[in-house]
């Protein structure tokens, strides 16, 4: 789009001033004037506006009505709004136009005006004064344009964050001969953001199994990517050490080596059949420690408390291990179970967590459901942070 010629009219406006005349500082004001009957008729304009369009005083003056000068889209806007406002309120400011110019060319334009009315309130005259709005138009484009590739980025940067969650949580857990393993997944808020918890659960070898759950700090790409790289790592480290807690040292080596300052919290869980009786091997790294439920008694935790993944320098982390006999369940999690909030602030804890795992006893697929609708009903369906549950219960021999 081309500029008016708006540095002949500021020269003629500076020179008028200096003149003092009063014609021509109408003449040569910065801004376009036009005076119509009430019915629009041009009567009078000034010489900045026929310089911005280059009409000529006989083009318009008793020849033309202001709406003339509008495209197609600005005479329904004036026909149905600007000019009933007008007519009701007697001025009208701010209105964002287009004139088209003698050449053809469309001049972005804000225009002011005024009804007089004579003292029996018969109209009498429209005064209108036009700005030359070219740069701000220009500049709306670009900031709608910047908008829309910032929108277009944030739906890329969301696909690509969601593609990557699909990997990180299975559809559905794996089929482990002699235990029963159900897994439940809430993102916070609507869904659309992707957030750092993850579980897997995958075999090593023959009646050998590790169940890991995590929570990489924050949400988006950057966290599901660091998502990737811990669940990754704790795969291949399974398959070079037995511990649960030289895994978690592997993964904390993994993290401080990265180029990264996101940090994680995890638990991993080690299940051998020996003999045919189930031993789990636990070892946490800032994590809660998972439910142990055993037939007859109330659920309790299990394992050690070890420092964040990816923080400190020569981290220790501590295997506990826990026979498993038919009926028991081992409950995984994270953060946001225990740390659901009510509208007044009141968490959700270790207590009511308890209590659930503990009416639940049948199979793990009711514990873990059991557990996301408890914890989603005490937020009253809002939840404020992804949630994450795994249950292993061991099956009675001959199931």
């Amino acid at each position: 789009m081309t500029s008016p010629p708006r540095d002949a009219s500021d020269a003629a406006f500076r020179e008028a001033l200096r003149q003092d005349d009063p014609a021509l500082l109408y003449d040569r004001a910065p801004c376009g004037y036009l005076s119509t009957t009430p019915d629009g008729r041009v009567v009078r304009v000034n010489e900045t506006f026929l310089t911005w369009t280059g009409y000529r005083h006989e083009d318009l003056v008793g020849r033309r009505r202001f709406v003339d000068l509008l495209p197609v889209g600005g005479r329904i806007y004036h026909e149905t709004h600007y000019a009933p406002t007008l007519r009701m309120q007697g001025s009208a400011r701010e209105i964002a136009l287009e004139i088209v110019c003698a050449d053809g060319r469309r001049l972005p334009v804000l225009v002011n005006a005024v009804l007089d009315r004579d003292a029996d309130g018969t109209p009498l005259v429209i005064r209108t004064a036009v700005f030359d709005a070219t740069e701000r138009r220009r500049y709306e484009q670009e900031l709608l344009a910047a908008k829309r590739r910032a929108e277009e980025s944030e739906v890329r940067a969301l696909q690509l964050a969601q593609t990557l969650q699909q990997t990180l949580i299975p559809p559905t857990p794996p089929h482990v001969p002699g235990l029963d393993v159900a897994a439940a997944y809430r993102p916070a808020g609507d869904g659309r953001h992707v957030g750092g918890d993850f579980y897997d659960v995958f075999q090593v070898s023959t009646d050998d199994w590790v169940v890991v759950l995590g929570d990489v700090q924050g949400k988006g790409v950057q966290a599901a990517a660091v998502t990737a790289l811990v669940r990754y790592t704790v795969r291949a480290a399974s398959v070079g050490h037995d511990a649960p807690r030289d895994v978690l040292r592997t993964l904390d080596e993994v993290l401080r080596g990265a180029d990264t300052e996101r940090f994680c919290t995890a638990v991993v869980a080690r299940l051998r059949r020996v003999d045919g009786a189930w031993h789990a091997t636990v070892a946490c790294g800032g994590h809660p420690l998972p439910l142990l439920r055993r037939r007859g008694a109330r659920p309790t935790s299990v394992g050690r408390h070890g420092p964040l993944l990816g923080v400190f320098p020569h981290p220790a982390f501590t295997d506990t291990d826990v026979p498993l006999r038919p009926g028991d369940a081992l409950v995984l999690y994270t953060d946001g179970v225990t740390e659901a909030r009510r509208r007044r602030g009141e968490l959700y804890g270790d207590d009511r967590l308890a209590a659930v795992v503990d009416e639940h006893r049948g199979p793990a697929a009711d514990v873990t459901d059991a557990i996301l609708a408890d914890v989603m009903a005490y937020q009253s369906g809002d939840a404020r942070d992804d949630i994450a549950v795994v249950t292993v219960a061991v099956e009675p021999p001959g199931t």
